[in-house]
């Protein structure tokens, strides 16, 4: 699952995206690849704590219309037999009064997750944000069953960032959300999850160190492996874009 970026590189992806979209007076592609430690969604690992290659493309028009696709693998325990994560999302970006609005939707897709009796992992979600400065709110809404969880359409998820260059090939980013699931009592229906991190661009490859983690340690365990996947841990991140 991805808000369609890793958390570890989210940040950065945001501040190079902004000097592009200025510079850019046709449709423009992109690219990106990059190997992370481990891949956090909303602060639970879904590769068991291991590493991830992740990588995708991304249309731009002029007009703010934009197209992308983005991709990794997972632990397959995890997701009913998907070892690999595809998203597909679209949009509109546009700008009023100084503060940049998104609006869009992303369908997440487990190829292989469904069979053999096993649920279907497969979501979708309508989002809107509002961008001023290096600070970004979103809010997500799940149209379908929250990632195959009975009953749990319209779940949401809010979401505060920052993105901050500092020049000299130095950034920093932090990130704080909530979810919440619907009909899921307790706990795992209301998580909690923040990153704080630090970003070099060396040569083009973009170095990243992230502090991330949940409130709720000890409730999310890989199924073969019982490590506890929303324990805080650091996320370290190589990324290049293209």
């Amino acid at each position: 699952m991805s808000t369609s970026r890793s958390w570890a590189v989210a940040g950065l992806l945001a501040l190079t995206s902004i000097g592009a979209l200025a510079q850019s007076t046709g449709p423009t592609v992109t690219g990106n690849l990059s190997l992370v430690s481990d891949y956090r969604f909303r602060g639970i690992s879904q590769t068991d704590k291991k590493p991830a290659l992740q990588g995708g493309f991304d249309f731009s028009h002029p007009s703010g219309f934009y197209l992308g696709n983005w991709n990794s693998n997972l632990d397959s325990a995890f997701y009913n037999g998907a070892n690999l994560e595809m998203d597909f999302y679209g949009g509109f970006k546009t700008e009023v009064g100084g503060v940049g609005l998104d609006v869009g939707a992303i369908y997440y897709y487990y190829p292989g997750s469904g069979k053999g009796g096993t649920t279907k992992i497969d979501n979708t979600e309508l989002y809107v944000g509002a961008t001023f400065g290096p600070a970004t709110l979103k809010y997500s809404h799940a149209t379908s069953d929250f990632f195959g969880a009975p009953n749990t359409k319209n779940s949401g998820y809010l979401d505060l960032s920052l993105a901050q260059d500092l020049g000299g090939g130095f950034g920093v980013n932090a990130h704080v959300g909530y979810q919440k699931v619907r009909n899921v009592p307790g706990a795992a229906g209301k998580i909690t999850d923040y990153k704080l991190g630090v970003t070099y661009d060396l040569s083009g490859f973009v170095l990243g160190a992230s502090y991330v983690g949940t409130n709720r340690d000890g409730i999310f365990f890989g199924p073969q492996s019982g490590k506890d996947l929303a324990k805080d841990t650091v996320v370290l991140s190589v990324l290049k874009s293209f």
